[in-house]
């Protein structure tokens, strides 16, 4: 019986799901500022309502990024700390993956994009196509302005969702034409961070907790212009 815990901050949510052989327990909560204060707590009441420990885990998932720079690497220490106390190996998963497979479960959409707000006027975002009931990326995740955002020739409509969309009204006129936001805010969020860790799992595609990193993508920019340079 395969148990996966998983936990994410990238965002003002937090949360934490508990996956016991495909049946998902999640406690979510839009708690801007107070990931550091409430995220372990949470996991300790998700294990102790299971009658579990630490120990009895296959492994823990982690919202890996991109996101917030600070609550993705609250989550990444907390999962981290857990996972080598209890000699456990780690999944880390996309967030705009995650959200991608929510808006699926949520529509039924099949092309989807998601956006988070990156500060400093640019956003991340990814495009995906739903396929077997899971996200396929059909670009890289990347950081950019919302100006520069160009949508994949997979689909002419896509339904998008996500904090970056509130720059829609900047995007191209080819972007605002394809794209149909939704009226609901989504944030990434455990349940389908778990989800997707458990195809990681069974593709045998876990890591050593040293291995599990945070996924920021502006850094990743950032070194690539240092090195043309």
């Amino acid at each position: 019986m395969t148990k996966i815990l998983a936990l994410d901050t990238s965002t003002d949510a937090c949360s934490v799901a508990l996956d016991i052989n495909g049946n998902v327990t999640q406690d979510f909560r839009i708690i801007p500022r107070q990931h550091t204060k409430q995220l372990l707590p949470m996991v300790q009441d998700m294990l102790r309502e299971h009658d579990l420990t630490v120990a009895d885990l296959d492994a823990i998932a982690v919202g890996r990024g991109p996101g917030s720079f600070a609550g993705i690497r609250i989550a990444t220490g907390a999962a981290q700390g857990l996972a080598f106390a209890a000699e456990l190996p780690m999944l880390p998963t996309s967030t705009l993956a995650a959200m991608a497979l929510k808006i699926h479960r949520d529509t039924g959409a099949e092309y989807i994009v998601t956006a988070l707000d990156a500060r400093m006027d640019e956003i991340y975002c990814c495009a995906y196509q739903i396929q077997n009931g899971l996200p396929v990326e059909l670009m890289p995740e990347t950081v950019c302005a919302p100006q520069q955002l160009q949508l994949p020739d997979a689909a002419d409509s896509w339904t998008v969702g996500g904090s970056g969309w509130v720059y829609l009204d900047v995007m191209s006129a080819e972007v605002q034409q394809a794209v149909k936001p939704l009226e609901e805010m989504i944030y990434p969020a455990a349940a389908e961070i778990v989800t997707l860790a458990l195809e990681d799992w069974n593709a045998g595609k876990a890591v050593a907790p040293e291995e599990a990193l945070p996924v920021y993508l502006r850094d990743e920019v950032a070194w690539k212009k240092k090195d043309q340079q």
